[in-house]
Protein backbone atom coordinates (compact mmCIF):
# COMPACT_ATOMS: atom_id res chain seq x y z
CA UNK A 1 0.00 0.00 0.00
CA UNK A 2 1.34 3.46 -0.88
CA UNK A 3 2.07 5.99 1.82
CA UNK A 4 -0.46 8.73 2.44
CA UNK A 5 -0.48 12.26 3.81
CA UNK A 6 2.61 13.87 5.23
CA UNK A 7 4.60 10.61 5.32
CA UNK A 8 4.28 10.39 1.53
CA UNK A 9 5.41 14.00 1.08
CA UNK A 10 8.47 13.47 3.29
CA UNK A 11 9.43 10.28 1.47
CA UNK A 12 9.14 11.90 -1.96
CA UNK A 13 11.20 14.91 -0.85
CA UNK A 14 13.96 12.65 0.49
CA UNK A 15 14.04 10.76 -2.78
CA UNK A 16 14.03 14.03 -4.72
CA UNK A 17 17.27 15.02 -2.96
CA UNK A 18 18.85 11.92 -4.51
CA UNK A 19 17.64 12.62 -8.05
CA UNK A 20 21.02 13.65 -9.46
CA UNK A 21 22.96 10.83 -7.77
CA UNK A 22 20.42 8.05 -8.43
CA UNK A 23 17.80 9.12 -11.00
CA UNK A 24 16.55 5.56 -11.46
CA UNK A 25 15.61 5.29 -7.80
CA UNK A 26 13.87 8.66 -7.77
CA UNK A 27 11.92 8.33 -11.02
CA UNK A 28 11.00 4.71 -10.31
CA UNK A 29 9.51 5.74 -6.95
CA UNK A 30 7.82 8.76 -8.55
CA UNK A 31 6.23 6.51 -11.15
CA UNK A 32 4.92 4.12 -8.49
CA UNK A 33 3.45 7.05 -6.59
CA UNK A 34 1.87 8.62 -9.68
CA UNK A 35 0.25 5.39 -10.84
CA UNK A 36 -1.18 4.81 -7.35
CA UNK A 37 -2.67 8.34 -7.51
CA UNK A 38 -4.25 7.60 -10.90
CA UNK A 39 -5.64 4.31 -9.58
CA UNK A 40 -7.50 6.27 -6.90
CA UNK A 41 -9.85 7.45 -9.68
CA UNK A 42 -10.70 3.92 -10.82
CA UNK A 43 -9.36 0.42 -11.46
CA UNK A 44 -6.55 0.39 -14.04
CA UNK A 45 -6.85 -3.24 -15.06
CA UNK A 46 -7.62 -3.52 -18.76
CA UNK A 47 -7.61 0.25 -19.29
CA UNK A 48 -5.83 1.85 -22.25
CA UNK A 49 -3.32 4.46 -21.08
CA UNK A 50 -1.39 6.90 -23.27
CA UNK A 51 1.84 7.99 -21.56
CA UNK A 52 2.93 11.26 -23.18
CA UNK A 53 6.56 12.29 -22.78
CA UNK A 54 7.31 9.41 -20.42
CA UNK A 55 11.04 9.27 -21.14
CA UNK A 56 12.58 5.82 -20.70
CA UNK A 57 9.33 4.28 -19.55
CA UNK A 58 9.16 4.40 -15.75
CA UNK A 59 5.46 5.31 -15.79
CA UNK A 60 4.63 2.90 -18.58
CA UNK A 61 6.23 0.05 -16.63
CA UNK A 62 4.14 0.83 -13.55
CA UNK A 63 0.89 1.18 -15.50
CA UNK A 64 1.50 -2.20 -17.10
CA UNK A 65 2.27 -3.73 -13.69
CA UNK A 66 -1.15 -2.45 -12.58
CA UNK A 67 -2.81 -4.33 -15.46
CA UNK A 68 -3.24 -1.43 -17.90
CA UNK A 69 -2.43 -1.47 -21.61
CA UNK A 70 0.01 1.44 -21.68
CA UNK A 71 1.57 3.02 -24.76
CA UNK A 72 4.54 5.37 -24.49
CA UNK A 73 5.04 8.38 -26.79
CA UNK A 74 8.30 10.28 -26.30
CA UNK A 75 9.60 13.07 -28.58
CA UNK A 76 13.31 12.85 -27.61
CA UNK A 77 15.36 9.82 -28.67
CA UNK A 78 17.97 10.42 -25.95
CA UNK A 79 15.28 10.47 -23.25
CA UNK A 80 13.72 7.30 -24.64
CA UNK A 81 17.06 5.48 -24.46
CA UNK A 82 18.13 6.64 -21.00
CA UNK A 83 17.18 3.29 -19.52
CA UNK A 84 19.25 1.39 -22.09
CA UNK A 85 16.96 -0.52 -24.44
CA UNK A 86 13.93 1.14 -25.99
CA UNK A 87 10.81 0.27 -23.95
CA UNK A 88 8.59 -2.29 -25.67
CA UNK A 89 6.00 -0.63 -27.87
CA UNK A 90 7.42 2.88 -27.41
CA UNK A 91 6.92 5.40 -30.21
CA UNK A 92 9.06 8.43 -31.00
CA UNK A 93 6.39 11.11 -31.37
CA UNK A 94 5.57 14.73 -30.54
CA UNK A 95 2.86 14.99 -27.87
CA UNK A 96 1.16 17.77 -29.84
CA UNK A 97 0.74 15.41 -32.82
CA UNK A 98 0.05 11.97 -31.39
CA UNK A 99 -0.38 9.08 -33.88
CA UNK A 100 -3.47 7.95 -31.97
CA UNK A 101 -7.12 7.77 -33.07
CA UNK A 102 -9.69 10.11 -31.53
CA UNK A 103 -11.09 8.80 -28.26
CA UNK A 104 -8.77 5.77 -28.08
CA UNK A 105 -7.49 6.19 -24.51
CA UNK A 106 -9.24 5.62 -21.21
CA UNK A 107 -6.49 7.68 -19.54
CA UNK A 108 -4.06 10.19 -21.01
CA UNK A 109 -1.11 10.72 -18.68
CA UNK A 110 1.45 13.54 -18.64
CA UNK A 111 4.00 13.98 -15.84
CA UNK A 112 6.28 17.02 -15.66
CA UNK A 113 6.18 17.71 -19.38
CA UNK A 114 3.83 20.67 -19.81
CA UNK A 115 6.46 23.22 -18.72
CA UNK A 116 8.78 21.94 -21.45
CA UNK A 117 6.53 22.66 -24.46
CA UNK A 118 6.11 25.95 -26.28
CA UNK A 119 2.39 25.31 -26.92
CA UNK A 120 0.81 23.93 -23.72
CA UNK A 121 -2.69 24.72 -24.99
CA UNK A 122 -2.07 22.62 -28.09
CA UNK A 123 -0.71 19.75 -26.02
CA UNK A 124 -3.71 19.77 -23.67
CA UNK A 125 -6.05 19.89 -26.64
CA UNK A 126 -4.33 16.85 -28.14
CA UNK A 127 -4.70 14.96 -24.87
CA UNK A 128 -8.42 15.72 -24.87
CA UNK A 129 -8.69 14.53 -28.48
CA UNK A 130 -7.20 11.09 -27.84
CA UNK A 131 -9.22 10.48 -24.64
CA UNK A 132 -12.64 8.83 -24.85
CA UNK A 133 -15.74 10.57 -23.41
CA UNK A 134 -15.75 9.87 -19.68
CA UNK A 135 -12.02 9.15 -19.70
CA UNK A 136 -9.40 10.98 -17.65
CA UNK A 137 -6.57 13.35 -18.48
CA UNK A 138 -4.08 13.25 -15.61
CA UNK A 139 -1.19 15.72 -15.65
CA UNK A 140 1.28 17.40 -13.36
CA UNK A 141 3.84 20.12 -13.95
CA UNK A 142 6.30 22.32 -12.10
CA UNK A 143 5.14 25.94 -12.06
CA UNK A 144 7.72 28.65 -12.69
CA UNK A 145 7.65 30.38 -9.31
CA UNK A 146 7.92 27.17 -7.31
CA UNK A 147 11.29 26.51 -5.59
CA UNK A 148 12.07 24.06 -8.41
CA UNK A 149 10.66 26.19 -11.23
CA UNK A 150 14.06 26.69 -12.83
CA UNK A 151 14.75 22.96 -12.61
CA UNK A 152 18.51 22.36 -12.35
CA UNK A 153 19.21 26.11 -12.03
CA UNK A 154 16.81 26.43 -9.06
CA UNK A 155 16.36 28.33 -6.83
CA UNK A 156 18.53 30.92 -8.55
CA UNK A 157 15.91 31.44 -11.27
CA UNK A 158 14.27 33.80 -8.76
CA UNK A 159 17.18 36.17 -9.42
CA UNK A 160 16.79 35.99 -13.20
CA UNK A 161 17.29 33.45 -15.94
CA UNK A 162 20.66 34.78 -17.14
CA UNK A 163 22.13 34.81 -13.65
CA UNK A 164 20.81 31.32 -12.87
CA UNK A 165 22.16 29.77 -16.05
CA UNK A 166 25.56 31.48 -15.76
CA UNK A 167 25.87 30.35 -12.14
CA UNK A 168 25.15 26.80 -13.25
CA UNK A 169 27.86 26.98 -15.95
CA UNK A 170 30.39 28.37 -13.48
CA UNK A 171 29.69 25.65 -10.92
CA UNK A 172 29.34 22.64 -13.21
CA UNK A 173 31.48 23.49 -16.22
CA UNK A 174 28.77 22.76 -18.78
CA UNK A 175 25.42 24.03 -20.01
CA UNK A 176 22.25 23.30 -18.01
CA UNK A 177 19.98 20.69 -19.54
CA UNK A 178 17.11 23.17 -19.84
CA UNK A 179 17.11 26.66 -21.34
CA UNK A 180 14.23 29.02 -20.69
CA UNK A 181 12.47 29.85 -23.94
CA UNK A 182 13.54 26.70 -25.79
CA UNK A 183 13.25 23.61 -23.56
CA UNK A 184 11.73 25.18 -20.44
CA UNK A 185 8.92 27.74 -20.28
CA UNK A 186 7.49 29.97 -17.57
CA UNK A 187 4.25 28.18 -16.75
CA UNK A 188 1.98 29.61 -14.06
CA UNK A 189 -0.83 27.97 -12.12
CA UNK A 190 -3.43 30.68 -12.62
CA UNK A 191 -2.89 30.79 -16.38
CA UNK A 192 -2.90 27.00 -16.64
CA UNK A 193 -6.18 26.71 -14.73
CA UNK A 194 -7.75 29.25 -17.09
CA UNK A 195 -6.33 27.33 -20.03
CA UNK A 196 -7.80 24.05 -18.75
CA UNK A 197 -11.21 25.62 -18.13
CA UNK A 198 -11.28 26.93 -21.69
CA UNK A 199 -10.70 23.52 -23.27
CA UNK A 200 -13.60 22.27 -25.36
CA UNK A 201 -14.81 18.84 -24.27
CA UNK A 202 -13.14 18.62 -20.86
CA UNK A 203 -13.78 19.65 -17.26
CA UNK A 204 -11.50 19.92 -14.23
CA UNK A 205 -12.36 17.38 -11.53
CA UNK A 206 -9.30 17.88 -9.33
CA UNK A 207 -6.58 20.53 -8.90
CA UNK A 208 -4.11 20.36 -6.01
CA UNK A 209 -0.42 20.30 -5.14
CA UNK A 210 0.89 17.02 -6.51
CA UNK A 211 3.31 16.08 -3.75
CA UNK A 212 1.56 17.51 -0.69
CA UNK A 213 -1.15 15.94 1.49
CA UNK A 214 -4.64 16.25 0.02
CA UNK A 215 -5.68 18.81 2.64
CA UNK A 216 -3.25 21.27 1.01
CA UNK A 217 -5.61 21.58 -1.98
CA UNK A 218 -6.80 24.94 -0.62
CA UNK A 219 -3.47 26.48 -1.72
CA UNK A 220 -4.53 26.26 -5.36
CA UNK A 221 -7.41 28.64 -4.65
CA UNK A 222 -5.17 31.45 -3.37
CA UNK A 223 -3.81 33.67 -6.16
CA UNK A 224 -0.11 34.63 -5.94
CA UNK A 225 0.53 32.42 -2.92
CA UNK A 226 -0.20 29.29 -4.95
CA UNK A 227 2.46 30.24 -7.49
CA UNK A 228 5.21 29.95 -4.87
CA UNK A 229 3.94 27.34 -2.41
CA UNK A 230 2.39 24.70 -4.66
CA UNK A 231 5.74 23.40 -6.02
CA UNK A 232 4.09 21.07 -8.53
CA UNK A 233 0.46 21.19 -9.67
CA UNK A 234 -1.73 18.13 -10.26
CA UNK A 235 -4.64 18.57 -12.66
CA UNK A 236 -7.19 15.86 -13.41
CA UNK A 237 -9.66 16.47 -16.22
CA UNK A 238 -12.58 14.40 -17.45
CA UNK A 239 -13.41 14.21 -21.15
CA UNK A 240 -17.02 15.32 -21.45
CA UNK A 241 -17.76 14.73 -25.10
Amino acid sequence: MSQQGLARSVRLFRLFLREQADPGLFYGALAQDAVSRVAAYGDLAGKTVVDVGGGPGYFTTEFRAAGAHCYLFEPERDELLKGGDTPEGAVLADGCWLPVRDGSADICFLSNVLEHVADPTGLLGEMVRVTRPGGLIYLSFTNWYSPWGGHETSPWHYLGVRYAEQRYRDRHGHEPKNHVGSTLFRLHIGATLRMARSLHGAEIIDARPCYYPRWCAFLVGIPLLREVLTWNLLLVLRRTG
